[in-house]
């Protein structure tokens, strides 16, 4: 398939399904939206929580078999795609804001299950989710702002966010030299095809020697955002038709998120930011603080070679079975690394049917 003929938050992925939109507001005033894609009727219900940059078409992708496809086939026929304020498809990421996953914990996840219920009833509820989507709804998980989750699966990271020594760096110095010095407050992967000599082109330029990988800028501008240095995927796992749409589907990065991560890493585990805001000081300094109350189950996928978050889930993983043993599960995906255990060309051969076989035994 010709990356040019796929349009940009197109659902032509998911050809057989009842698709339909869903907005709703969170109590700091932002619209975000949930989107259904129901083929029949399903006692246990699916959302999928997309990470930082990017959105819902992470799984919906329509030049291979998405995760919303293979779960329709598998027999889970109600599945729900979470936009929340990290999404592409929103532009709260390109503006100067001062949110933090806190926030995201306190107001998007609890929003999107209210909203969610109000359609599906009592229904199981099963929860996949990436990157900083992971991480945002474990601490509301753990936090308890959200509640009845029959089951959780996170890729790349959790609670116990781990970066290579070069990230640490980016994530400590990063913000204040973008948002005072280089300007402006976000990192966008589409630098490359901004007017030359502006400042995003320039830095698209500075960065692509470092990446010889491959010859797309968007790439590079990814491995900057988010690498130690390294692509946050394994190349020879990624379509060449999804390498070409990376523009597409990443999309800017407000650099304040970089400030909460780094004292996550910094403290070793999920960590409040900062007091300020309302409804934040009820949030737990230290979400794993009350562990040992959490029922509901875990898979924690990781790439061997996840470059990104390193190996955050196999920790957190060894640190939820000391306090919950038997609870949670890990699953290594050989050869993965960070975005593609979702976004890779054979994902539905090599990695969903692992995930699927954790969601049937949770269905009960």
């Amino acid at each position: 398939m010709d990356e040019q003929r796929i349009a940009r938050f197109t659902s032509a992925g998911v050809a057989d399904a009842e698709v339909s939109a869903h907005p709703f507001a969170t109590a700091d005033g932002l619209g975000l939206n949930l989107t259904r894609f129901r083929r029949a009727d399903c006692d246990d219900v699916v959302l999928l929580v997309h990470g930082l940059t990017t959105s819902s078409d992470m799984y919906i992708m329509p030049e291979h078999t998405n995760l919303v496809n293979f779960l329709h086939d598998a027999g889970f026929g109600d599945v729900w795609a979470l936009d929340f304020r990290m999404s592409g498809r929103f532009p709260y990421n390109a503006e100067t804001h001062r949110h933090t996953l806190d926030d995201i914990a306190l107001h998007d996840h609890p929003a999107a299950l209210a909203e969610l219920r109000r359609h599906v009833g009592d229904r199981r509820v099963h929860v996949i989710a990436h990157c900083l989507g992971s991480v945002s709804f474990s601490m509301a998980l753990f936090a308890g702002t959200v509640t009845g989750v029959t089951s959780l699966t996170c890729n790349s990271v959790s609670l116990t966010p781990r970066t290579p020594a070069w990230s640490k760096i980016k994530l400590g110095y990063g913000p204040a030299l973008m948002e005072y010095v280089l300007g402006p407050s976000q990192l966008d992967p589409r630098y490359g095809q901004a007017p030359v000599l502006t400042r995003g082109w320039m830095l698209a330029k500075a960065v692509a020697p470092f990446h010889r990988g491959c010859d797309e800028p968007a790439c590079h501008v990814l491995s900057f955002m988010w690498g130690g240095g390294k692509p946050i995927f394994t190349h020879e796992k990624m379509s060449p038709v999804t390498h070409g749409r990376l523009p597409d589907l990443f999309g800017a990065c407000n650099v304040h998120y970089y400030r909460h991560i780094h004292k996550m890493v910094k403290a070793g585990r999920a960590v409040k930011y900062d007091q300020r805001g309302p409804g934040r000081a009820e949030l737990p300094d230290d979400y794993l603080t009350g562990a040992a109350e959490v029922t509901t189950p875990i898979l924690f996928l990781t790439g061997d070679r996840n470059h990104v978050f390193t190996d955050s889930n196999i920790v957190c993983h060894r640190l939820l079975e000391s306090v919950t043993p038997g609870l949670h599960e890990l699953a290594v995906l050989p050869g993965y690394g960070h975005q593609d255990p979702f976004m890779g060309e054979n994902v539905d051969a090599e990695v969903f049917p692992q995930v699927l076989d954790f969601l049937k035994r949770k269905a009960g």
